[in-house]
């Protein structure tokens, strides 16, 4: 039994999955929790915390020198800037991190705005974006940004400790704004830009879905438990890790609800949406995977759930509470300064309808980017929703979903997607065989389907009404 391993690098945890090469049978699994520091729009990650909980969770597997292939998914966006020995020189602002706001919507107009800024990268930048934390580090610490030896993001980290090579892959490059998914190469156009001035000398070679980023280093080896010399591939965003794990049928499309929310899907032709709710990511499979993100999901639920001394399921009808829990600001839509906002309160009001209209208001908002996903991925309504990630196990999550869709749902067992299609690109890596053959036959699409319901459209008519008053622009 040959065994492979996947990692995944989140925002609050490293978790890693051995597989089996053959059969794809999960055989040991470990996990070590990632710190994240900050106050008000500043999120941040000490990089090397990543590498050391990447060793603690494979000490945990108790496998890890078994492993003859690894790859690692990770979190998008954030900028990891190392000197010349490949030291960070800063801690990493993450993908929530939106004090780059401002310099998000300089940049595009320095691209034409947003139509144009589309065209050329893919997405309409936001505060999210890898190049917008760049502008932003230049801006405030430029001596740190003049030291800078290496840019790259949280995956590309993992993979330069593992290899003592920086490299990319498209899904991860995809989400810089400096990367054109269309084009399949670095933009001169955002890299010398005034904001930018970004050497591509610094920057991550981009390999192809199938590659390999290099071997596992002496060094390495002692510091993850790991035989030096095996095989790293090439490695993926979150979200395009998890995508090469579900093998789309063709109408459907992924929820998940984890820190964040997104809504993604498989497409053949690369996006390019000019109202900024779906950013043009390339996917791992080598084809383009649209996505949606909000920055609020299931910590907003466990925030207001705290606030109200309830548990996340106490939900009752919401009745006419409308509630927009964007307590860390919101990426879709753009409104990085926004704060959570509520309506339709009584005396008579029960608690727990104010947590369903929390429920609510964030399955709106994803269920809205899902409707914009359509002229790139276009649905059927009578497609599975494939609901993921963490809150996808609450019945209150289903319940909203299944509510405001009118679609039936999937909730999708496997609860480490992101993991497991990063053991797919090593168990193909390691096997010589393409990929796609490898997440078919280890087959993940297991679950409980959920029939659809009726959809409330009085719910949806409400929270529009709301974020209309809030936000007019919207």
């Amino acid at each position: 039994m040959a065994l492979v391993a996947g990692v995944d690098c989140s925002t609050q945890s490293t978790k890693v999955l051995v597989v089996d090469a053959d059969n794809g049978r999960v055989v040991a699994t470990g996990a070590a929790a990632n710190e994240v520091d900050g106050e008000g729009g500043a999120r941040e990650s000490d990089p090397k915390g990543w590498a050391r909980s990447m060793a603690a969770a494979l000490a945990e597997t108790g496998r890890a020198g078994d492993v003859r292939a690894i790859s690692v998914g990770g979190q998008q966006h954030g900028l990891v800037v190392v000197d010349g020995a490949g030291q960070p020189l800063r801690k990493a602002p993450l993908w929530n991190d939106t004090r780059s706001g401002p310099d998000a919507r300089r940049l595009v107009d320095d691209l034409g705005g947003p139509e144009e800024c589309a065209k050329r990268v893919g997405s309409v930048l936001t505060s999210s974006f890898t190049v917008t934390h760049w502008a932003w580090l230049r801006r405030t610490e430029p001596e740190v940004a003049a030291a800078a030896r290496r840019v790259m993001l949280p995956h590309d980290y993992l993979n330069f400790c593992l290899t003592g090579v920086a490299t990319t892959d498209r899904s991860d490059a995809s989400g810089t704004g400096w990367w054109s998914p269309a084009e399949e190469t670095y933009l001169p156009g955002v890299l010398g830009l005034d904001a930018v001035r970004l050497d591509p000398a610094l920057l991550p070679e981009v390999l192809a879905p199938d590659g390999g980023a290099g071997l596992v280093t002496e060094e390495a080896a002692q510091q993850f438990g790991l035989v030096p010399g095996i095989k790293v591939a090439c490695g993926a965003g979150d979200n395009a890790a998890a995508a090469l794990a579900l093998s789309f049928a063709p109408g459907e499309a992924a929820l998940s609800l984890g820190t964040s929310g997104t809504v993604y899907a498989p497409s053949a032709v690369p996006s390019a949406d000019p109202s900024g709710t779906v950013a043009g990511f390339a996917s791992a499979d080598g084809r383009y995977l649209p996505l949606a993100c909000t920055l609020n999901a299931t910590v907003a639920i466990d925030r207001v759930s705290d606030w109200l001394g309830i548990g996340r399921e106490h939900v009752a009808p919401s009745d006419e509470v409308v509630f927009l829990p964007w307590l860390g600001g919101e990426r879709t839509p753009n409104a990085p300064t926004a704060s959570g906002t509520m309506t339709g309160l009584r005396y008579e009001t029960d608690k727990r309808s104010i947590l369903q209209a929390a429920y609510e208001g964030l399955v709106a908002t994803l269920l809205e980017a899902t409707a914009i996903l359509d002229h790139w991925a276009p649905q059927d309504m009578q497609a599975p929703l494939l609901l993921l990630g963490g809150g996808a196990r609450g019945k209150a999550w289903q319940d909203t979903v299944r509510n405001l869709s009118g679609r039936p749902v999937l909730v999708v067992e496997m609860g480490e997607l992101v993991a497991y299609g990063a053991a797919i690109q090593a168990g193909a890596l390691f096997t010589g065989r393409p990929l796609e053959d490898v997440a078919k036959d280890w087959d993940v699409r297991r679950g409980a389907l959920l029939s659809p319901v009726p959809r409330d459209d009085a719910v949806l008519e409400r929270i529009d009404a709301w974020r209309r008053t809030v936000l007019p622009s919207f």
